[in-house]
């Protein structure tokens, strides 16, 4: 996922993209240029290509797309994504071509891993905008698509360690939303979160789950991550489109959908304005309409920045500012304006120290920039457990890189 809202990314990805650097709105912009989520950095460079070829906008953000879809060791998108609590792994995704103003979606997909692709499938080959569920699935195999088990043995030997050792602690209500919800309290439990943690451990190797792996495994039980992959393009043209793929939160209830397959929420390109996606807390951001609000704001004259901030303190306004709610949510926005200005911006600064948001950019440079955020500090996981967190599972450690 990956980048998921609590995944990692491979440290050769990061070793091969230029000095991460603040993001910044510029004045003298560069054209074609691409932004994306930081788990599509690696093919920011075959989309480019596309792009300077004469290519269309759509089909650089599809190569984006494609990219974390394919990726079994991606866990937040795809095949190999983390499934819902019966472990079944559905898939969401959506897309906006701008010169045709065309839009399509799917949503709870299952057996067919490039989604982003049926998404685009069913702009071009139907009358409609989104398909969903079975139906989906069916019309995905009469354009084409293989069908595919996309549970892989790491996903499943995930699935199975949350399903036996966590699955009272799961996604039925109420939620964080509800007037009544309360965040629990966080006195010392050490010693029982060592054991719980031991239990879990050895569980994970009795289910066969490498030990170099195991403990980011028990991290995503513990934690259960979302993510997404989302891509904005523009080309020398002023032509633009927009994706984002996900297979959303995990050990979700069957059928849930989040943002990214719906226009105007995870995705949004208007071609006299701008484009702009979301990752994050999915639910927070269907309340607002987050891509579109930004996309409608830019068009009001604010720039991509301000567009973005404005969208997060809609966030904010839905819980009354209550930041012993609001620690529990984050949300990062990636934002590309018609000229070429871009931004990123995020709810808190990231996870950790160490692992802040970012956004890739490749405008003829291929970087990571850090996002401008809201709140200062880092938002903490959820759903919220009343214990001492180990070193091994905290949000600086090696795993959630």
């Amino acid at each position: 996922m990956p980048i998921t809202r609590r995944g990692f990314i491979g440290s050769a990805v990061a070793a091969s993209l230029a000095t991460s650097l603040p993001a910044q709105e510029v004045t003298q912009n560069k054209r074609p240029i691409l932004i994306s989520s930081k788990n599509g950095a690696n093919y920011l460079d075959d989309a480019y290509a596309i792009l300077k070829s004469g290519r269309d906008t759509l089909d650089a953000a599809m190569r984006v797309m494609k990219g974390p879809e394919d990726d079994p060791n991606d866990d937040s998108v795809g095949l190999g994504g983390l499934p819902n609590e019966e472990g079944v792994v559905e898939l969401d995704a959506c897309c906006m071509h701008g010169p045709t103003r065309r839009a399509g979606s799917v949503g709870g997909v299952r057996n067919i891993k490039n989604v982003s692709l049926v998404s685009k499938a069913v702009m071009e080959h139907t009358g409609h905008v989104m398909l969903v569920g079975e139906g989906a699935e069916r019309f995905a195999v009469a354009m084409g698509f293989p069908r595919e088990n996309l549970l892989t043995e790491r996903s499943r030997k995930i699935w199975l360690l949350w399903k036996e050792n966590h699955s009272t602690d799961d996604w039925w209500g109420p939620g964080i939303a509800d007037p009544n919800w309360k965040p629990p309290a966080t006195p010392p439990q050490s010693e029982l979160w060592e054991e719980r943690l031991r239990r879990l451990d050895e569980r994970a190797a009795s289910l066969g789950i490498e030990p170099e792996f195991r403990m980011a495994a028990i991290r995503r039980v513990v934690y259960p991550p979302t993510g997404t992959v989302h891509c904005s393009v523009l080309n020398a043209k002023g032509e633009m489109s927009g994706a984002t793929s996900t297979s959303g939160l995990a050990f979700k209830l069957p059928g849930r959908c989040g943002d990214s397959p719906i226009i105007g929420a995870g995705c949004y390109t208007d071609q006299d304005v701008g484009s702009a996606g979301a990752t994050g807390s999915g639910e927070e951001n269907i309340k607002v309409a987050g891509a579109h609000t930004i996309v409608e704001n830019m068009r009001r004259g604010m720039s991509p920045q301000e567009a973005g901030m404005d969208a997060l303190k809609r966030i904010v306004r839905n819980y009354n500012n209550d930041m012993a709610k609001l620690k529990f949510v984050d949300m990062t926005y990636y934002i590309l304006r018609k000229d070429g200005a871009y931004a990123g911006v995020s709810l808190w600064e990231g996870y950790s120290k160490n692992n802040r948001h970012k956004i890739a950019v490749h405008d003829g440079t291929r970087r990571l920039e850090q996002t401008v955020a809201l709140f200062k500090g880092f938002s903490e996981e959820f759903p919220p457990f009343p214990v001492v967190m180990p070193k091994e599972l905290t949000k600086d450690s090696e795993y959630v890189k």
